[in-house]
C-alpha cells in the first residue's frame, strides 16, 4: 500500500484531519505505544463516516480507539489508519423512562453519575470503569455484580461498507467479558440501555459513590495501568492467584505487578510495552504452574509483539 505523502491531510467534506507517524502512548492509559501511520479524531458522525470511507478507499487497516484503557498497544505502533473515538460523546437520559442514550465516546464515570443525577438506577457499578461506551459494549464491562448485558438494548455499530446497523442485546452473544463483536470486529457508534426510572436522585448517587470509593481504596491509580489484567477464572479472583504465588510487587523493566490490587500492572514511568508484554506472560508462566490454571488477558494487545512469547 502506498500511503499518501502529506504529513496532514483535510478531507474535504468534513474538515476531519488525518496526521501522520503519530505517537499513539499519549492516548493510551498504559502510556505506551509506537506510532500509528495515521491518525484521526473524528467528532461527528459524518465526520467519522468520511474519514472510514477514506480508509477503504487508501485500503487501510483501521483501528479503533477510545479511551485507550484495556488495551496495550506495541512499540512497534500500528499500520494504517487509527481513528480516536472519545469526542463522540453526545448522551441523552430519560428520566421518566429510563432510556438512556450515548455514543461511542462517552465516558463511562461520568454516564453513571449523570444517570443517578436523574434517579435512573442500574448502571451505578459501572461509575469505577476507566473507559467509553464502544469498548464497555464491545467487552461486556462489568463490577460490582453488574454489567453492560444488565441494561443493554440495541447497539449501533458501523459495518464494512460504512452503513449504520441496529443490533439487539440478544444479537451480541453476551458472556462474561465477551461478544460477538470481539470476534466478528466492528466499530460501535452508539448504544441504547434501560435503566430503572423514578429512584431518589440522592439514593441513587449514594450509592455510585460508595462504589468508586470502594475502587479508589483497593485499586491503584498512582501510575499508569490499563485496568484490570486477567479475566477472573471463577470462582477464584485472577487478583487472588497472582497474590497468592507471591508476585506482588514483582518488577520487570519499568513494568510492576501492584502492590496494591495483583491484577494491575503498572507503567513506572519508563516501561515498554515489551516490558508488560512479558511480565503478562510471565504471570501466566508462573500461575500455570502453581495452580494448573491459565489466566486470560481482559487486555487487547494490539500490533506486533515478540513472537518467542506468544
Amino acid at each position: 500500500m502506498q500511503a499518501p505523502a502529506s504529513n496532514v491531510i483535510t478531507l474535504p467534506d468534513s474538515g476531519v484531519l488525518l496526521e501522520s507517524n503519530v505517537a499513539l502512548a499519549p492516548y493510551t492509559s498504559f502510556r505506551v505505544g509506537g506510532p500509528a501511520d495515521w491518525l484521526t479524531q473524528p467528532h461527528t458522525l459524518d465526520q467519522l463516516q468520511e474519514v472510514y470511507q477514506w480508509a477503504l478507499d487508501q485500503k487501510m487497516p483501521i483501528t479503533f480507539l477510545g479511551a485507550g484503557s484495556n488495551l496495550l498497544i506495541s512499540d512497534h505502533g500500528l499500520p494504517g489508519l487509527v481513528m480516536i473515538t472519545k469526542h463522540l460523546k453526545a448522551h441523552s437520559i430519560d428520566p421518566n423512562t429510563g432510556l438512556m442514550i450515548a455514543e461511542a465516546g462517552k465516558t463511562i464515570p461520568r454516564l453513571s453519575t449523570q444517570a443517578a443525577q436523574q434517579g435512573c438506577s442500574g448502571f451505578e457499578w459501572a461509575v469505577g470503569i476507566p473507559g467509553t461506551i464502544g469498548g464497555a459494549v464491545v467487552m461486556n464491562a462489568g463490577a460490582h455484580g453488574g454489567c453492560v448485558a444488565d441494561n443493554l438494548e440495541e447497539v449501533h455499530i458501523l459495518t464494512g461498507d460504512g452503513n449504520i446497523q441496529i443490533l439487539s442485546n440478544s444479537q451480541l452473544h453476551y458472556h462474561y467479558r465477551s461478544s460477538i463483536l470481539q470476534t466478528h470486529p466492528q466499530l460501535v457508534v452508539k448504544a441504547v440501555f434501560r435503566l430503572h426510572p423514578g429512584h431518589d436522585p440522592q439514593s441513587v448517587l449514594q450509592q455510585t459513590q460508595a462504589h468508586r470509593d470502594h475502587r479508589l481504596t483497593t485499586q491503584p491509580y498512582d501510575w499508569p495501568s490499563c485496568g484490570s489484567v486477567f479475566r477472573n477464572p471463577q470462582p477464584q479472583s485472577a487478583g487472588w492467584l497472582i497474590e497468592q504465588s507471591g508476585l506482588k510487587g514483582y518488577q520487570l523493566g519499568g513494568a510492576q505487578i501492584s502492590e496494591k490490587h495483583a491484577n494491575f500492572i503498572l507503567n513506572l514511568g519508563e516501561a515498554s510495552a515489551r516490558d508488560i508484554y512479558q511480565l503478562i506472560h510471565y504471570i501466566q508462566e508462573v500461575i500455570d504452574r502453581q495452580w494448573g490454571l491459565k489466566l486470560h488477558p481482559e487486555v487487547k494487545m494490539l500490533g506486533e509483539f515478540p513472537s518467542s512469547l506468544v
